[in-house]
């Protein structure tokens, strides 16, 4: 995917991935630790992880195409090579929210080991807090390619 509407794909997919991947860590975390959200909201952080595992492959396909497509700089290389790593956290993310609904489904079917659900849920808060942080990462680099110096801290002329 190149362009939508004349605009960058990668410019228009990259808003999915800074609002999905946040969002499911946020609830994978809060379903791992909280039984009430778990039983509520399992299935939905579940939903939502296996967007965030097809957009995201999408979105660093589009931004490869614009990559090609800008001028070469050390911030569009620091922004790609960080964009490239974000598969392995959605992934990631995917597998703790797949661990977070084995658990409500063991725990509905009979009392599940206290110790599995404490592993499960220090595993998926460390994935959650990893996905939120690269997202951040992968944008901070993404704004710095695009923006550069162009806002400074002086008045405009």
């Amino acid at each position: 995917m190149s362009t939508v509407s004349g605009l960058p794909a990668h410019v228009l997919l990259v808003h999915f991935i800074v609002v999905l991947a946040p969002l499911t860590a946020v609830l994978v975390a809060m379903c791992s630790v909280w039984p009430a959200a778990r039983r509520r909201l399992v299935w939905l952080t579940l939903v939502l992880a296996v967007v965030t595992v097809i957009v995201t492959p999408l979105t660093t396909d589009a931004g490869e195409w614009l990559e090609k497509h800008v001028a070469r700089s050390a911030a569009v290389h620091t922004h790609t090579e960080l964009g490239d790593s974000m598969i392995y956290f959605s992934v990631a993310l995917l597998l703790a929210a797949s661990a977070v609904t084995a658990v409500q489904l063991r725990e509905r079917k009979s009392d599940s080991p206290r110790s599995l659900t404490v592993i499960v849920a220090v595993l998926a808060v460390v994935v959650a807090a990893g996905t939120i942080v690269q997202v951040y990462r992968i944008g901070e680099s993404g704004s710095r390619a695009t923006w550069g110096d162009v806002v400074t801290s002086g008045s405009a002329p």
